[in-house]
């Protein structure tokens, strides 16, 4: 699978993925600043931004396009950042191809499986009729009726485009989503441990990595860090993006 990038900059490589339902847009102001001290590589994994839409949707097919993604570049090592979603799929990565990466920083996400938590957007996204909608005043209308939260309501409609025939579509493979949802919630199936540096950077307010969630991580990877940024959430990089970016480039540079 031939995954859609975008590259900024000059140095060392820098992949970032994206979490569940983004796409390499939302990181476009972040690689430009981190473009002045590396090649900063904004990926699109599969079903999600303008990649190839598939069936399978896996943290193992996930990694084995971050792996042939490399391979396409000609990059042999990388650090990796991935938020989310893309934070399992770069510890899957690093899990099967610990020598492809300098260092890892994960945003904002375990290792552990998660309960179901999107079922107000899957729903309300499911029971939306994008071929009856005129504009994307009237999409977000129809999407406030079972997501309260303006952010998320804004951040989903960057996936939403309008078709050349008529009407609007998601970026996202929605119908793949929406089935293999629980997938995604699924713990990272680590052959072995890592002996990567990683860095598990935390929103501050935000419950997916919790103090008790150390000692397995560290398991796993047992030259992890973790560090928290003060009045963030889980969009912690959308929330406080210059104490973001300080962090990141803190620990790439160390």
């Amino acid at each position: 699978m031939e995954l859609n990038y975008k590259s900024y900059g000059q140095g060392p490589a820098l992949i970032i993925l994206h979490g569940l339902f983004g796409s390499l847009d939302n990181w476009a102001t972040h690689a430009r600043i981190l473009s002045e001290h590396f090649s900063v590589y904004l990926v699109d994994q599969r079903n999600h931004g303008r990649s190839p839409h598939d069936e399978v949707w896996t943290y193992a097919a996930m990694a084995a396009d971050l792996d042939a993604f490399m391979d396409r570049q000609g990059i042999i090592r990388a650090y990796l950042l991935g938020h989310s979603m893309g934070g399992k799929t770069v510890m899957q990565f690093t899990s099967e191809y610990p020598e492809r990466v300098e260092k890892l920083i994960v945003a904002d996400m375990g290792i552990r499986a998660y309960r179901r938590h999107h079922d107000d957007i899957l729903e309300t996204l499911r029971g939306m009729d994008l071929s009856r909608i005129g504009s994307r005043q009237e999409a977000e209308a129809r999407m406030a009726e079972g997501i309260p939260d303006p952010m998320v309501r804004q951040f989903l409609l960057k996936s939403l485009v309008r078709q050349e025939q008529g009407g609007f579509a998601w970026k996202f493979n929605f119908p793949v989503i929406y089935r293999e949802y629980e997938r995604i919630l699924e713990a990272v199936p680590f052959a072995h441990p890592a002996d990567t540096p990683v860095l598990f950077l935390t929103g501050g307010l935000s419950h997916y990595v919790r103090p008790d969630d150390h000692a397995e991580i560290l398991r796993w990877f047992p030259r992890a860090q973790f560090q928290a940024i003060p009045d963030a959430g889980h969009w912690l990089h959308a929330e406080q993006p210059e104490a973001f970016i300080q962090a990141v480039l803190a620990y790439l540079a160390a």
